[in-house]
C-alpha cells in the first residue's frame, strides 16, 4: 500500500544545507545554553538557575541547610530541563574552595576532596547559599535585569544576575562547548574591586595599566606562578640559520589578552630532620586543579622506577588544616635536583591554557582583562540606572499618597464629617475626589484606609518626617539618573564596599621571572666525581666518597683494575655539572660533561673515550681542565719542548663535538699542560728534571687558537715540561716524583724571571726518588688524590705534607709498588658538608679505646712507626745517632742497630740490654728500656719520635 503525502507538506532541500542549519542550531544551543558564561555575571545558565532557586527557596545565609536534592528537584521542575547529574555536578563545584575562589554555595557533607574524591550523593548532603552570594543576587527585585520565560512558560527565571561581584574574574569559569572552550583563572578580589575602581576613574587606562593593579591568577589552591616565559621569535633575514631563537615575554599580560598560557608550580620548603642529618621536601600547596592523590602516586611510581633517585620515603600528612605531603630525601640525596625532577615529571609543575572566551551580547567573544572589566561596569550602570528608576517610582508613588495624607490631615474634622455623611464606600471616595480636597483616586483610598491611630499627633508628625525624607530621595534619584558620573562614583563605592567585607590576602605567590624548561643537566644532582684516564683511552667516574682519606705513605686502594699495557695518565676531581675540557698531544681540544661520562665501580676499566669524543688516529689526551662559567679571562698552554701560549678563554665557549685546533705545535712537539689565567696572574713551568721557571702571563700576547706558542723555558738535553701551574696568593706548589715522592714550596720561593731562562731548582732528582711527573697548586685545606699506573688510588691531606725549600728531596707521599710509577695527580676542594663529615670521622676515631697492651711496662713503638696513641706519626727527615759510633746502626724504615727487622711488639727483647746499645728503633731507647713520659727529663737521651738526636745535640 502507498501511503501519498499532500504536496503542500513536502518542502525539497538540499541535505547539506538541512545538516548544517541544524548542526549551526545545536552548536548555539551548547554555546549559549550550556558551556559559556555570560561576560556580565559570569555564570552559566545552570549555575545562575540553581542560585536562583535556592533564592526562592529561601536558603539565605543564616538559614537552616536543606537536602541537595531538594534543591536539584527545584532546579530541574522550574528552569533547566535537563538530567540531574549535570545540575547536581554544578552545585558541587560552587560549593568545591578548591575549586573556586569564592564559593557560592555553602555545603554541609562530602562534596569531594583536592584528592579527586567524588562528593556523596545528593540525599546525604545538605547546602545554602554562601553570603558572599548574596552579592550576586542583590536587588534582583527591584527590577535590576530583565526575566525571561522558562522553558514551559508557567515561571519566569532572570536572563542575568544583577552581580555586584565580578564573578567573571574572581571565580573564573572553564567549559567545553561545540567547537570553542573556555578557561578563565581566578583572580583576588581585592585587586579585581581596585582595577574596576581605577577603570572608573580612567576610563582611558590599558591593559597594561590594569596588569600593574591585577597582578596575575590568584588560585584557591595557592602554589607559584611565573610572570615570565621564553616564546620561540621568527627570526631576521640576517639571523637566518642561527638556530631557534627565543625572547623573554611577560606571560600574564599576553595572557590578559585573551589567550595565553600560565606555568603554575607547587610550593615546597625544605626540613631538616631531627635525626640521621638528613633533610626532607615538604608540599603545602598544589597547583590548580591537580589531583593530590594522583599526584603521590606519580611520585611513587618514579621513585620505583628509578627515574628519580634519592627518594627514600613518601608520606601524605595532609588533613582538615591543609596540605603537607613529605619527601624524605637519602643522605646522598639533594633538594634542588630532586625538586626539579619533579617538576619536569609530575604535575608539580603544569601550565593553565588560558582562554577567555565569554558570551558578550549573546554571542561568544575572545575578550580581554579591561574588556571584561568595561562589560562589568556597563553592566552596573545598567543595573543601578534601572534601579535608581524603580526606587524613584516607588518614592513618588509614596509621596502621591502622602500627600493626600497630608491634605486629609489639615482638613481632618471635614474629611470625617464627608465620611460619616456618605452612604457608602464608593461615595465617600467620590466626595474626597472632588473639591475642595481634590484627591485622586489612589489619594482617596488612601485616607479611607488610613487607620484611627494615624490620627495622633505623634502619628501625624512621623507622616510629616516621611514625606520630608521622600523629598529628599526623589531629588537624589533624579539626580543620580541625570548625572552618569555619579552612577559611576556609586558604582567605585559598592565595589570597594564589596572588597572590604570580602576580600583577602593573595593565595597565589608570582615570580617575577621565568621557568625555563628543565635539561638533562638540571635533573643530575650535584656530586664531587673522580674522573680517571689511562694510556688507551678508557675513561670513566666514580663518587669521591669511595676513597677514605689516608695518611701520606700508605699503600692506597685500587681505583681502576690493572690492564696489562694500559696505565692510568690522568685523574681529576670534578662535579657532575662541570665541564672538562680534553686537550690533545696534537694540540686540539674536545668538551664534555662530566654527567656525560660513564659511572662506574671503583675496579671498572671504563669506556673509550673515543665513545664519547672524536679523537683523530694516534690523538691522545694529555691535559684535562676543569670549567664551570669560571671568571678566569685566559687560557694558558705549555708544550713538552718549553713553548707556551695564551688564548682567550671566549674562544673556547662553544667546542664542536669532534674538536677544535687550540695551538699550531711544532714537528715532535706536544700539548702537555693547560690551566686558566687572569692577565695579572704568574705561571710556573716544571721539568722532569726538577727546574721550575715562573714568568707573568701578561708577557704572552693574547693569541688566536690557530697560532703557535712562545718559548717559555730552556731545557736541558734530554729534559721536558711535565706541567704548569698558576702561582696563586696563600698556596703552594707541590711537585711528586714518579717514585711517590713530594713536597710543597712556597711560591715566594720562585723568583719571577723572563721568558725563556732555564729557572731554577724545585726538587733534587735521583735513581731513588725518580724525575718529577705532576706539579699541582695547593693549599692546606686541600685534599690530594695520587693514582699510580698500576691504578692505585690514594686520597690524603695536602696539610700531611711538608712545606720544605726548593732544592729538597721531599717526603713519601705514596708507597709505590715495585714496577709501578705514579701516573698523575688531583687536588680537592672540600665542601663545607665535606670537611663537617672529615672533622666527625676525625672525633670518633679519637674515641676508640687504646689496645690493651698500652698499658703494660712494655715498650711502645713511637719512631717511624705506631706512636702512642696507635696511630702513625708524620714522617720528617731522620738523623741518626749511630754514625757517630764504631759500628753504624741502619735506622731506616723499622730495622735495627744490627740490621735485623726489631722483635714483636708484644716480646720484651733480650739484646737491649748488652753494653753495646742499639739504634732507637720504633720508640725504644738504647738501653731497650721505655722512654719517659711526655714532659718528664731525663740526664740520658733518647731518641726523639721525629727523627733521632745524639746527645751532643740535645
Amino acid at each position: 500500500m502507498v501511503i501519498e503525502t499532500p504536496s503542500d507538506n513536502v518542502r525539497s532541500t538540499k541535505i547539506e544545507e538541512e545538516m548544517r542549519a541544524s548542526y549551526l542550531d545545536y552548536a548555539m544551543s551548547v554555546i549559549v545554553a550550556r558551556a559559556l558564561p555570560d561576560i556580565r555575571d559570569g555564570l552559566k545558565p545552570v549555575q545562575r538557575r540553581i542560585l536562583y532557586a535556592m533564592s526562592e527557596l529561601g536558603l539565605r545565609p543564616g538559614s537552616q541547610y536543606k537536602k541537595s536534592a531538594r534543591i536539584v528537584g527545584e532546579v530541574l521542575g522550574k528552569y533547566h530541563p535537563h538530567g540531574e547529574a549535570p545540575v547536581y555536578e554544578a552545585m558541587v563545584r560552587l560549593a568545591q574552595d578548591f575549586s573556586m575562589r569564592f564559593p557560592l554555595v555553602d555545603g554541609q557533607g562530602n562534596f569531594g576532596s583536592v584528592d579527586n574524591d567524588p562528593p556523596a550523593a545528593m540525599r546525604y548532603t545538605e547546602a545554602r547559599l554562601a553570603p558572599i552570594a548574596e552579592e550576586t543576587l542583590a536587588d534582583i527585585d527591584r527590577d535590576t535585569v530583565d526575566f525571561i520565560p522558562n522553558f514551559d512558560d508557567s515561571l519566569e527565571e532572570p536572563k542575568v544576575l544583577p552581580s555586584r561581584l565580578p564573578n567573571l574574574l574572581v571565580n573564573g569559569a572553564a567549559g567545553i562547548a561545540v567547537g570553542m572552550a573556555t578557561n578563565i583563572p581566578p583572580h583576588n578580589l581585592g585587586e579585581v574591586c581596585d582595577a574596576i575602581a581605577y577603570l572608573i576613574d580612567k576610563p582611558e587606562a590599558s591593559t597594561s595599566d590594569l596588569t600593574q593593579i591585577v597582578k596575575g591568577p590568584d588560585f584557591p589552591t595557592g602554589g607559584v606562578i611565573f610572570r615570565y616565559e621564553r616564546v620561540r621569535k621568527q627570526p631576521s633575514d640576517g639571523q637566518r640559520g642561527q638556530g631557534a631563537l627565543y625572547e623573554k615575554q611577560d606571560a600574564i599580560k599576553a595572557a590578559y589578552d585573551g589567550k595565553g598560557r600560565i606555568i603554575m608550580r607547587a610550593r615546597t620548603h625544605t626540613e631538616e630532620m631531627a635525626k640521621g642529618g638528613r633533610y626532607q621536601i615538604i608540599i603545602t600547596e598544589l597547583p590548580y586543579q591537580v589531583n593530590k592523590a594522583a599526584l603521590v602516586e606519580k611520585i611513587a611510581a618514579l621513585t620505583k622506577g628509578r627515574r628519580i633517585e634519592g627518594i627514600a620515603d613518601l608520606r601524605d600528612e595532609s588533613d582538615r588544616h591543609g596540605i603537607r605531603v613529605v619527601i624524605e630525601l637519602k643522605r646522598e640525596g639533594q633538594a634542588r635536583q630532586i625538586l626539579n625532577s619533579l617538576y619536569k615529571h609530575t604535575a608539580m609543575q603544569s601550565t593553565f591554557a588560558v582562554n577567555m572566551l565569554a558570551l558578550v551580547d549573546g554571542q561568544p567573544r575572545t575578550v580581554g582583562l579591561k574588556r571584561i572589566l568595561d562589560c562589568f561596569i556597563n553592566h552596573r550602570r545598567e543595573v543601578i540606572r534601572r534601579r535608581s528608576q524603580f526606587d524613584l517610582q516607588k518614592a513618588q508613588e509614596r509621596e502621591h499618597i502622602l500627600q493626600g495624607l497630608l491634605v486629609a490631615l489639615d482638613h481632618l474634622n471635614q474629611v470625617i464629617q464627608t465620611i460619616r455623611r456618605s452612604e457608602s464606600a464608593e461615595k465617600a471616595k467620590e466626595r474626597l475626589m472632588r473639591a475642595p480636597y481634590r484627591l485622586s483616586d489612589r489619594q482617596a483610598q488612601a485616607v479611607l484606609d488610613m487607620q484611627l491611630r494615624r490620627l495622633a499627633r505623634l502619628e501625624r508628625q512621623k507622616i510629616q518626617d516621611e514625606y520630608a525624607e521622600i523629598i529628599k530621595q526623589i531629588a537624589y534619584l533624579e539626580d543620580l539618573l541625570a548625572n552618569p558620573r555619579k552612577i559611576d562614583y556609586l558604582i567605585k563605592e559598592e565595589t570597594l564596599q564589596v572588597k572590604k567585607k570580602y576580600g583577602d590576602e593573595r593565595r597565589t605567590q608570582i615570580v617575577g621571572q621565568e621557568a625555563v624548561d628543565f635539561s638533562e643537566e638540571d635533573l643530575i644532582p650535584h656530586q664531587e666525581m673522580v674522573v680517571t684516564l689511562s694510556a688507551r683511552g678508557y675513561i670513566k667516574r666514580v663518587p669521591l666518597e669511595i676513597y677514605r682519606a689516608q695518611g701520606r705513605g700508605g699503600r692506597g686502594k685500587i681505583g681502576v683494575a690493572k690492564r696489562e699495557g694500559d696505565p692510568v695518565r690522568h685523574i681529576m676531581v670534578a662535579d657532575t655539572h662541570q665541564s672538562l675540557l680534553f686537550f690533545t698531544n696534537r694540540g686540539r681540544v674536545y668538551q664534555v660533561k662530566t654527567y656525560e661520562l660513564p659511572d662506574e665501580s671503583r675496579q671498572a676499566r671504563g669506556i673509550p673515550l673515543i665513545n664519547i669524543i672524536y679523537l683523530e688516529q694516534d690523538e691522545r689526551v694529555t691535559a684535562v681542565v676543569t670549567t664551570n662559567g669560571s671568571d678566569q679571562e685566559f687560557l694558558v698552554l705549555a708544550t713538552e719542548l718549553g713553548e707556551v701560549k695564551k688564548t682567550a678563554l671566549s674562544e673556547f665557549a662553544a667546542v664542536r663535538r669532534n674538536g677544535l685546533i687550540t695551538m699550531d705545535l711544532e714537528p715532535g712537539d706536544a700539548l702537555v699542560a693547560a690551566q686558566l689565567a687572569r692577565g695579572d696572574d704568574h705561571a710556573i713551568l716544571v721539568t722532569a728534571a726538577g727546574q721550575a721557571l715562573r714568568f707573568p702571563v701578561k708577557q704572552l700576547r693574547s693569541a688566536s687558537r690557530q697560532s703557535g706558542g712562545v718559548r717559555g723555558i730552556r731545557l736541558a738535553k734530554g729534559d721536558r715540561v711535565v706541567g704548569m701551574e698558576v702561582a696563586r696568593p696563600n698556596q703552594e706548589l707541590l711537585v711528586v716524583s714518579s717514585k711517590g715522592y713530594g713536597k710543597r714550596t712556597t711560591f715566594e720561593e720562585y723568583p719571577t724571571q723572563g721568558r725563556g731562562g732555564l729557572g731554577v731548582r724545585t726538587f733534587t732528582v735521583n735513581e731513588k726518588r725518580g724525575q718529577l711527573v705532576a706539579a699541582r697548586t695547593v693549599n692546606a685545606k686541600q685534599q690530594l688524590m695520587i693514582i699510580s699506573e698500576d691504578g692505585i688510588v690514594i686520597r690524603t691531606d695536602v696539610d700531611s705534607i711538608a712545606v720544605q725549600g726548593r732544592a729538597t728531596m721531599g717526603v713519601t707521599l705514596m708507597g709505590v709498588g715495585p714496577g709501578d710509577t705514579v701516573a698523575s695527580i688531583a687536588s680537592i676542594e672540600l665542601t663545607k658538608r665535606a670537611e663537617e663529615k672529615a672533622v666527625a670521622k676525625s672525633k670518633q676515631a679519637a674515641k676508640k679505646k687504646a689496645p690493651v697492651g698500652r698499658a703494660k711496662a712494655k715498650p711502645s713503638a713511637t719512631a717511624r712507626g705506631k706512636a702512642a696513641a696507635g696511630k702513625k706519626p708524620t714522617a720528617k727527615k731522620k738523623a741518626p745517632v749511630a754514625r757517630a759510633k764504631a759500628k753504624p746502626s741502619s735506622t731506616a724504615r723499622g730495622k735495627t742497630a744490627t740490621g735485623k727487622k726489631p722483635p714483636a711488639k708484644k716480646k720484651a727483647p733480650v739484646a737491649r740490654a748488652k753494653a753495646k746499645p742499639s739504634a732507637t728503633v720504633r720508640g725504644k731507647t738504647a738501653t731497650g728500656k721505655k722512654p719517659p713520659a711526655k714532659g718528664k727529663t731525663t740526664t740520658k737521651p733518647t731518641a726523639a719520635a721525629r727523627g733521632k738526636v745524639s746527645p751532643k745535640q740535645r
